[in-house]
């Protein structure tokens, strides 16, 4: 089973060469020491795995403007950073279905312990980076497993004889459409188009002709902002964007009840 290290580095070695500016490459190294100036990130993690990540790097790399011309590459580092955690942490629930996100993340000075190191390749330069993995299953996870090896051996066991258990009540049965009107369940296969709203903004129609290859299009939601799922004209989920097998996912952290998302109304807000 992949672990969170393992999709940590084939995110970030997708996203260091789509991102950084001369593409370069990351290849693990041996570990060696950083010179002074080294700064870095950590991550916290919190779900079924748990625990803290952190990524310091060369400080020498603040010389090269990887992450752009003039832009704070410490700031703009922290910035990739934040979205490989986050990636990484979609990555593995693509992989193995394990659920984890990043609880905190924050500005590191440097680690005592090293779990790997990296090279990070551009031109004819090279950039160490150490990372301290300290992810492990949470507790409850790691309860659920032994609960799970308890079952397979209660099962191999011979079975006893009892009474038939008795019906379930409807009042405690529970479905996916259980708070729902009744029949809704010859809908529940029934296709719609969900998108994606990053945004929105007013624009004269003049403007809207004269745009060309290259303008940039300003909308009304700070990068920080959730974004909004749309089915129809409704906000039914909001949430944020993740990557997901190199494709764009939405990590839902607001979600409407399922009768509002039925109803015409605004379900959200």
């Amino acid at each position: 089973m992949k672990t969170y290290l393992e999709c940590w580095t084939s995110v970030a070695a997708a996203l260091f060469s789509q991102a950084l500016a001369g593409e370069p490459e990351l290849a693990e190294s041996l570990p060696k020491p950083l010179a002074e100036g080294s700064f870095g990130f950590a991550a916290t993690l919190s779900g079924e795995r748990e625990g803290r990540f952190a990524v310091v790097l060369d400080g020498r790399i603040l010389e090269s403007p990887l992450v752009g011309e003039g832009v704070d590459q410490r700031a703009g580092w922290g910035e990739l950073l934040r979205e490989v955690a986050d990636a990484a942490a979609g990555e593995l629930l693509a992989k193995t279905g394990v659920k984890c996100r990043v609880e905190k993340f924050e500005q590191t000075q440097g680690e005592s312990k090293v779990s790997c190191a990296f090279q990070l390749k551009s031109g004819d330069r090279a950039f160490a980076i150490l990372v301290q993995d300290e992810v492990r299953p949470s507790k409850p996870a790691r309860q659920a497993k032994a609960q799970a090896g308890t079952d397979q051996a209660a099962a191999s066991a011979p079975e006893p004889v009892s009474s038939p258990p008795a019906a379930a009540s409807p009042d405690t049965a529970s479905s996916p459409g259980a708070a729902l009107s009744p029949g809704i369940e010859l809908l529940l296969d029934v296709e719609l188009d969900a998108s994606l709203r990053f945004g929105c903004r007013e624009m004269p129609l003049g403007e809207i002709l004269d745009l060309g290859p290259g303008d940039v299009v300003q909308l009304d939601r700070h990068v920080a902002d959730p974004v909004d799922l749309i089915v129809g004209d409704k906000i039914v989920a909001r949430g944020e964007v993740v990557l997901v097998n190199g494709n764009f996912g939405l990590r839902v952290t607001e979600v409407a009840a399922p009768r509002k998302r039925l109803e015409s109304i605004r379900c959200l807000f």
